[in-house]
């Protein structure tokens, strides 16, 4: 058995994982899992491109094309095994204003030349730099489009044709309420109720038909209604693929081209990248927690969708990027590979081979009411309530605004202007108080300190008389160069006239000034400024940070001892700057899993050794793990606990009350209760201490006995009979919890697993127990690649 490490380079042969490509000689065998969620995603991508395609004024063969290339191009080279990319929603107002600005030949190179674009961007690396857009202004965008499509696809349900923009649309509509159409009306209603209620069907019947997607069952519905009625309503028309039309030379003005190849690339490019980044999300959030499932490469993700808008705009294609609906029906039915997607574009392709004479009987309301659903969906209220509770809903509704009355690319440098005029508001935003305090005259600066706030600042201090004591409180991150100088100088100035000044920071710390500061005789001479790094370490955003505090002088030896005891002004201390900056921060989060409970992920059981930050080494937060700590990180055997009922309880309550969904142990180096296991003798006193450290026994008789390998660390082997024991002693409690009643029957339906490791406090260094969980430990085994030890740690 073997503890892995994070950084070690081999030689042997790289294995060939499950979201790999097909390639490398290897034969094209998807899983089964890929082969059904390839199924599903079909039934809802083929009404929906279609759909899509309608709304744009293009051929509805292009919907088409764009699905099947998504799958097959951008599901191949893209860096999301699981996103699926086609024609969307959101490209829609776009490509709709295009097609009638320059004619659908022209819409066709645009996309090429956008795919260009991205693949050049992909190329100079940029592709995490989308997601710095601020999600109001994403949501605002999307949401902005929604209604837009929405306002045009109402005028199609109710018989007529859209106008060319939303006002219009918006003017246009008591006339066509009045002039609707029955027939239209009909289709449309029973598409739409159709995708409301499907999802909500209740008990077991309701159950069993979900697994068929709403958009399929809606637009299938209601053509088998036109059909069985006899309606006379326009229905779709696929003409023959001979007629196909292709993309020509690029036809209009060079800035109205450019424009449009800039709206195509920015607007596919942060759609795709967002909705990976949600997926990754997805997926981490299965019950296999996405293992064997690598985490989006952007940059790759990027490329892909370039290559993928280049084929699509060269195949007479729609604009293509990666789309929420269809992913979100991938990641839930289960797929473990990239086959998912690139098999969805195959099926995609023989239908629109095999089933033009079906598809044609679809009638256009149908797929109007589709994606006016789609439309008003795309108006999140869960968006808008977090864009509140951030206090950006201004720069949403502007956002808003612009897209549906301007355009997308328009209100999308709106949101972007109102944006950094919120954020330059809230930097000058600062609030400064004059009060007495004590004596003392107190200035209080609430916010960050710029060259905005000086006027303020210069008010404030100059109503303060000469000599007096004074204390400045500064509570912001961050202060200029002018506000540095306006602060010093008046310091300087009022030191020369007899008073004392004291600057406080956050934390309430005296902030020492510098050695060429001028004193007076009336004011105490300043300290030294202190070597760096004296005391700051990389952990003092959480650690008791005393640093701006004066130093203690040496203590007397007749009161060291008296001294040396611990006090409460550290927990104080700490308390205090929680308060202060800490706690406004995590009060929305805290209150939320208030409100919601806990729901944590995995319980960790671990020594109670004060060097061991669970929170620092597994970089989580509140609410992530439930945490089990005793000396020896040991797990007693049921029935062995001597009245101490402690760690069995928290067991139970983590499996079969919280339903974590993994147990890892973790042990250290160092670890007192194992050096006193190896020094105990037979005649030690019976102390609570070795009552309970009798409980790692058997990590003892592990290690001496011949039937266990020894354990080993990064491919060597332990550096002494303490680490030995240390690892030992994880390998033996990970044995212990599965003689636990609870844990069995989790490890035995697979919806629990079992995880070893060590931290070295010394070198800082966490190593995972690697290989199988549900295999026992006795193996040796294979190291773990970083990649996979930052994803399982975090």
């Amino acid at each position: 058995m073997t503890l892995c490490t994070p950084a070690r380079t081999t030689n042997r042969p790289r294995v060939q994982r499950p979201h790999s490509p097909p390639g490398g000689g290897r034969r094209f065998r998807p899983a089964g899992a890929d082969v059904s969620a390839s199924i599903a995603v079909f039934l809802i991508a083929l009404p929906l491109s279609l759909g899509i395609a309608l709304a744009t004024g293009a051929p509805l063969q292009a919907g088409l094309v764009a699905a099947a290339v998504g799958g097959l191009v951008a599901g191949r080279l893209g860096g999301s095994p699981l996103q699926v990319s086609g024609p969307a929603a959101g490209l829609t107002v776009v490509t709709a204003e295009l097609i009638q600005r320059y004619g659908w030949r022209t819409t066709c190179a645009i996309t090429v030349l956008a795919g260009l674009a991205q693949l050049a961007l992909s190329a100079l690396r940029v592709a995490r730099s989308a997601l710095m857009v601020s999600p109001a202004i994403v949501h605002g965008m999307v949401a902005g489009i929604g209604v837009t499509i929405a306002l045009a696809q109402l005028h199609i349900v109710l018989g007529g044709t859209p106008q060319s923009s939303a006002v219009a649309n918006v003017l246009g509509l008591p006339a066509q309420l009045a002039d609707a159409g029955p027939a239209s009306l009909a289709i449309s209603g029973l598409t739409v109720a159709v995708l409301l209620c499907w999802p909500r069907l209740p008990g077991r019947v309701g159950a069993w038909a979900r697994k068929a997607p709403a958009a399929l069952v809606g637009v299938g519905g209601a053509t088998l209604l036109a059909v069985a009625a006899g309606l006379a309503v326009p229905r779709v028309d696929l003409p023959s693929w001979s007629s196909h039309a292709l993309p020509g030379l690029p036809d209009g003005p060079v800035l109205g081209i450019a424009a449009g190849v800039l709206t195509i690339t920015l607007v596919t490019s942060v759609q795709s990248l967002l909705s990976a980044v949600a997926v990754d999300k997805l997926v981490a959030a299965r019950p296999d927690r996405g293992r064997g499932i690598p985490r989006t490469a952007l940059d790759r993700e990027l490329a892909g969708q370039g290559a993928a808008n280049m084929v699509s705009g060269a195949l007479g294609g729609l604009p293509v990027a990666g789309v929420a609906v269809r992913s979100v029906a991938n990641v839930s039915a289960g797929a473990v590979s990239r086959a998912s997607t690139m098999l969805h574009g195959l099926w995609i392709v023989l239908a629109a081979l095999l089933l033009v004479p079906a598809i044609d009987l679809i009638p256009l309301a149908a797929l109007a009411a589709l994606v006016m659903v789609v439309g008003i969906q795309m108006v999140s209220i869960t968006h808008i309530r977090t864009v509140t509770r951030h206090r950006e809903v201004v720069v949403y509704a502007v956002t808003v605004t612009g897209v549906v009355l301007v355009g997308v690319l328009e209100g999308v440098a709106l949101g972007i202007a109102v944006a950094v005029a919120v954020a330059m508001h809230r930097l000058a935003r600062t609030r400064i108080t004059l009060e007495d305090h004590e004596g003392r005259r107190l200035v209080r600066v609430r916010g960050q300190l710029t060259f905005l706030a000086v006027p303020r600042l210069t008010r404030a201090l100059h109503q303060i008389p000469a000599g007096s004591a004074v204390t400045v409180e500064l509570d912001g991150s961050f202060m200029d160069h002018a506000a540095y100088k306006t602060l010093s100088d008046w310091t300087a100035g009022h030191l020369a006239h007899g008073g004392t000044v004291e600057t406080r920071g956050p934390a309430g710390g005296r902030i020492t000034p510098s050695p060429g500061a001028r004193t007076s005789e009336a004011a105490p001479p300043a300290d030294p400024a202190p070597s760096p790094h004296a005391c700051c370490r990389p952990w003092t955003p959480w650690h008791n940070h005393q640093c701006a505090e004066r130093p203690a002088p040496p203590p007397e030896p007749a009161v060291e001892e008296e001294r040396s005891r611990p006090t409460g002004h550290q927990l104080a201390h700490g308390i205090g700057k929680f308060q202060r900056n800490t706690a406004p921060l995590v009060r929305d989060e805290l209150a939320r899993l208030a409100r919601e409970g806990q729901t944590p992920s995995q319980l960790f059981l671990t020594c109670a050794d004060s060097r061991l930050v669970t929170s620092m080494i597994t970089s989580s937060g509140p609410g992530d793990l439930f945490t089990v700590r005793n000396v020896g990180n040991l797990v007693p055997l049921p029935g062995e606990e001597s009245g101490d009922d402690s760690v069995a309880a928290a067991i139970e309550y983590a499996v079969e009350v919280l339903r974590v969904q993994s147990i890892t142990v973790c042990g250290h180096s160092g670890c007192g209760a194992m050096q006193a296991l190896l020094g105990a003798g037979p005649d030690e006193p019976a102390t609570p201490l070795h009552r309970w450290l009798r409980h790692g026994q058997p990590s003892l008789e592990r290690m001496a006995s011949r039937r266990h390998t020894w354990a080993r660390i990064s491919g060597r082997l332990p550096a002494d009979a303490v680490e030995q024991l240390c690892l030992t002693n994880v390998v033996q409690q990970l044995e212990h919890l599965r003689a636990y009643e609870p844990v069995a029957r989790r490890l035995a339906d697979g919806s629990l697993t079992l995880h070893g490791m060590y931290f070295h406090v010394g070198e800082a260094q966490a190593y995972l127990l690697s290989g199988d969980e549900v295999r026992g430990y006795d193996d040796v085994f294979d190291s773990v690649p970083p990649a996979v030890l930052a994803a399982r740690a975090s």
